[in-house]
C-alpha cells in the first residue's frame, strides 16, 4: 500500500506549471473511437484514467502510441466488441464509450461505470437522450445494452443539465442522420473542448458552452490534432493549497476566465490574486476571512474545488458555510479533517467550518478530491508528518503531484507500506 507523507508549515513558493484537463481528456479519448483516421492528442494529462483507456482502445483493437504527454490514437481497425467487465469497470467516465460506439458502430454494450465512490452516478439523462436518437436500451447483469438500425436527429431536453449526458449524445448524435437539438445542455468549458475536437474531425456542431447545443449529423469523421486545455479543477487545488500554507505561487497554463468562481471566493477571503493572460498569481496573506460558498453547475463554483476547498476555509477566522448542491453526499473528506483537529459539521448539503489550528494524523481519501483536501490540510500543518492512504484516488487527477509540490518547497514524498 502506498500513502503519502507530508510535513507541512511550509508557504509553497515558485511556478507550478498545469496539464491537460482530466475531464476533457476522459472524454476526448472515447470521442476518437469516431474517427476513421489518426487522432492524435497533445498536452494530456499522465493520469490512470488515461492508461485505462488506452488500455480500453486497445482492447477494441486500436493502435495507440505515446510521445511524452501526446497520444496517438489510431482507430481505423477498431471492432465493435462487448465491455461488459474489465478495464471498464475501472473508470467512472466509461460511460462516454456508449455513445462513441452507438455512433460510430450503432451497438455497444459497456459495463456500468466504476471509480469514485462518493455518489451514485445516475446515467438516466444518458439513456434518455439514447433512445431518443433511436437507440434500443437494456440494462442486463449489470451491463449496458445499445442497439440501433439507425440513430437519428431529434431534440433531446435534459432534465438536468448534466455534463455526461450533454457529451455522450453529442458523441451519438455527431454520426446520425440529421439534426440533434440538446436543450438544457451543460455549459462547462470541457463541453466546448470535446466539441471543438469533434469539429476538427468533420463534424458540425454549434452552441457548445451554451445551453443549446444543435449538431448537423454526418456520415463520416476523420482524424485531426488537438490540444486539450487545461485542467481548471488541478489549477483550482494549486491556488488553494498556495493560500493555505500562506505562499506565493504562480499557477501557469491555466485560462482564467475558467477560475473566476474560486477567484471571487478567494479574493473575497482576503486572500491576493494577480491575472495574466495564462496564468495566476496567488498571493496568501496573514489572516483570511470567513466566508459562504455554494457550488452550484458551471459557471458557479466547481462542486470538485468543494473538498479543498474545506480545507482552505479551516485557516479562516470565524465561521464558513460550505453547501454543495450538485452532489449531496461529497463531505466524506469532512471526518477525516476532524481526526485532524477540524471544528466542521456537517448538516444536509451543507458543512459548517470553524476555523482553526490543524494536527498532523493518519488519515485515508475516500475519493480523488477528497485526497486532495488532505494533502492540502497536511500542508498547513506545523509539527508532525500527515500520512494520507488511499493515493490510488489521487492519481487519478493529479499526475506528477509530489514532485510540483517538492518544487514548490512542500517537504512531501510516497512512501510504499
Amino acid at each position: 500500500m502506498e500513502k503519502l507523507m507530508i510535513t507541512g508549515g511550509r508557504p509553497l513558493q515558485g511556478t507550478v506549471s498545469i496539464s491537460g484537463a482530466k475531464n476533457s481528456a476522459i472524454a476526448l479519448i472515447p470521442a476518437a473511437i469516431l474517427a476513421e483516421s489518426e487522432v492524435i492528442l497533445d498536452n494530456l494529462p499522465l493520469l490512470s484514467d488515461v492508461a485505462v483507456y488506452s488500455e480500453i482502445l486497445e482492447e477494441l483493437g486500436a493502435t495507440v502510441t505515446w510521445e511524452g504527454s501526446q497520444m496517438k490514437i489510431d482507430p481505423s481497425s477498431i471492432k465493435s466488441i462487448p465491455m461488459p467487465n474489465g478495464p471498464v469497470k475501472k473508470l467512472r467516465a466509461s460511460y462516454y464509450m456508449m455513445g462513441a460506439m452507438l455512433g460510430r458502430f450503432k451497438e455497444a454494450i459497456i459495463g456500468l461505470p466504476g471509480g469514485c465512490n462518493f455518489e451514485p452516478r445516475p446515467i438516466d439523462q444518458h439513456i434518455k437522450g439514447f433512445e431518443a436518437l433511436g437507440a434500443t436500451v437494456t440494462n442486463e447483469h449489470g451491463a449496458i445494452h445499445l442497439h440501433a438500425k439507425e440513430l437519428h436527429g431529434t431534440k433531446i431536453y435534459l432534465d438536468v443539465s448534466s455534463v455526461g449526458a450533454t457529451i455522450n449524445i453529442m458523441l451519438a448524435a455527431a454520426r446520425a442522420k440529421g439534426a440533434t437539438i440538446i436543450e438544457n445542455a451543460a455549459k462547462e468549458p470541457e463541453i466546448i473542448d470535446v466539441a471543438t475536437l469533434l469539429n476538427s474531425m468533420g463534424a458540425i456542431i454549434k452552441g457548445a458552452g451554451t445551453e443549446t447545443i444543435r449538431i448537423e449529423g454526418v456520415s463520416e469523421l476523420h482524424g485531426c490534432r488537438h490540444s486539450i486545455i487545461p485542467d481548471r479543477i488541478q489549477a483550482g487545488t494549486y491556488m488553494i493549497a498556495a493560500a493555505a500554507t500562506r505562499g506565493n505561487v504562480l499557477i501557469d497554463n491555466v485560462i482564467p476566465k475558467h477560475m473566476e468562481a474560486l477567484t471571487a471566493k478567494m479574493q473575497e477571503m482576503g486572500i491576493g490574486i494577480e491575472e495574466y493572460d495564462e496564468s495566476i498569481r496567488v498571493l496568501g496573506t496573514p489572516s483570511y476571512e470567513h466566508v459562504d460558498v455554494k457550488a452550484l453547475i458551471y459557471p458557479g463554483f466547481a462542486t470538485d474545488l468543494q473538498s479543498p476547498m474545506t480545507s482552505l476555509l479551516t485557516q479562516a477566522q470565524g465561521v464558513s458555510v460550505l453547501s454543495d448542491f450538485v452532489y449531496s453526499n461529497r463531505f466524506k473528506h469532512v471526518p477525516e479533517l476532524v481526526r485532524m483537529g477540524a471544528k466542521i459539521r456537517v448538516e444536509g448539503r451543507s458543512a459548517i467550518i470553524e476555523g482553526g489550528r490543524l494536527n498532523a494524523a493518519k488519515v485515508k481519501a475516500a475519493d480523488l478530491r477528497a485526497g486532495a483536501a488532505l494533502v492540502i490540510a497536511g500542508l498547513t500543518v506545523s509539527e508532525g508528518v500527515t500520512e494520507v492512504t488511499g493515493v490510488e484516488y489521487i492519481d487519478r487527477g493529479y499526475d506528477n503531484l509530489v514532485s510540483n509540490l517538492r518544487l514548490l518547497g512542500a517537504d512531501v514524498w510516497r512512501q510504499t507500506e
